[in-house]
C-alpha cells in the first residue's frame, strides 16, 4: 500500500493566487465587454482585446488552480517587510499623483524604492530627484504626454 501523499508545499497560497487572478479576470472581462463603440469604426472593435486577455487569464488561472505545483516558502523578517513595503509605496505614490503631481509622486516612489533596497537617505533623495526629473522629461516632453502638475503646485501657478 502506498503511503498517503502530503500536499505540495505552498499549494494553498498558489490556489489563493489562482482564485485572485480568476476573480480579476472575470471583473476585467466584464468591464471590457461594456466598452461602447461604433460598428463602422472597426468590425472587431476595441472590446476584443480586453475580453480576449480576460479569457486567457481565466483559462490560465483555472489551470493554476487545479495544478498549483510547488512554491517557495513565504519570506520572513526584513524580506517580508520589503515585499509588503513595495506595493504599499506604489499605492501611496498613486494616491499622491493628483495632490502633488507626476513629478512629486515619482520622487516619492523612486526615493522610497531606494530606501527599501538599502540605499542611504542621501542617495535615495538624489536618486529620487534625478529619476523624477528624467521621467518628467521623457513623458512630458519626448512622448508629449499630459502630466498633472498637482493641486498643490497648480494653485501657485494661477498667481
Amino acid at each position: 500500500m502506498d503511503a498517503p501523499q502530503r500536499p505540495l508545499a505552498g499549494s494553498l497560497s498558489n490556489r489563493l493566487a489562482a482564485l485572485a487572478l480568476l476573480v480579476f479576470s472575470l471583473i476585467y472581462g466584464y468591464a471590457g465587454s461594456g466598452i461602447e463603440y461604433a460598428f463602422s469604426s472597426d468590425p472587431l472593435g476595441p472590446r476584443v482585446f480586453p475580453v480576449l486577455l480576460a479569457a486567457i487569464l481565466a483559462l490560465l488561472s483555472l489551470i493554476y488552480l487545479f495544478v498549483p505545483g510547488r512554491s517557495e516558502a513565504w519570506p520572513q523578517g526584513m524580506v517580508l517587510m520589503r515585499c509588503i513595503a513595495l506595493p504599499a509605496l506604489v499605492l501611496i505614490a498613486a494616491l499622491l499623483f493628483e495632490p502633488i503631481g507626476f513629478a512629486g509622486a515619482m520622487f516619492v516612489m523612486t526615493a522610497g524604492v531606494g530606501r527599501i533596497f538599502g540605499a542611504s537617505w542621501r542617495a535615495s533623495l538624489i536618486g529620487g530627484l534625478v529619476q523624477a526629473a528624467l521621467w518628467y522629461l521623457v513623458f512630458g516632453y519626448l512622448l508629449d504626454v499630459y502630466l498633472p502638475v498637482g493641486e498643490l503646485f497648480a494653485a501657485s501657478r494661477r498667481g
